[in-house]
């Protein structure tokens, strides 16, 4: 999951070689700078977030579940598992998913 530590991390080492960034810039190259650290550094962090979200995932395994793989239901009504939007047995469309 997404770590804060992290986050306040990268969020104040942003701000601090921003700060640093405008001390020894000129005005509008020191601010230009800082505005492009602050957006750059979350990117940053969004995209190793992302790596291992990728990487903790198992090989098959989209998003959604398992890849190739249909999402059976279960009828609330008479506890038949089908595939599709409504029961075949009592036509109900009220079903839960079976994974």
């Amino acid at each position: 999951m997404f770590n804060y530590k992290t986050y306040l991390i990268f969020l104040f080492a942003s701000l601090a070689i921003s700060i640093g960034l405008q001390m020894i810039l000129p005005f509008p190259y020191g601010l230009g700078a800082a505005l492009a650290i602050f957006i750059v550094f979350p990117l940053i962090l969004r995209k190793r977030y992302m790596n291992k979200i990728k990487g903790s995932r198992g090989f098959g395994r989209n998003f959604f579940g398992f890849q190739g793989q249909n999402i059976r239901y279960v009828c609330l009504t008479c506890n038949n598992r089908f595939n599709g939007s409504e029961c075949p047995r009592c036509g109900s469309k009220m079903k839960r998913a079976d994974f």
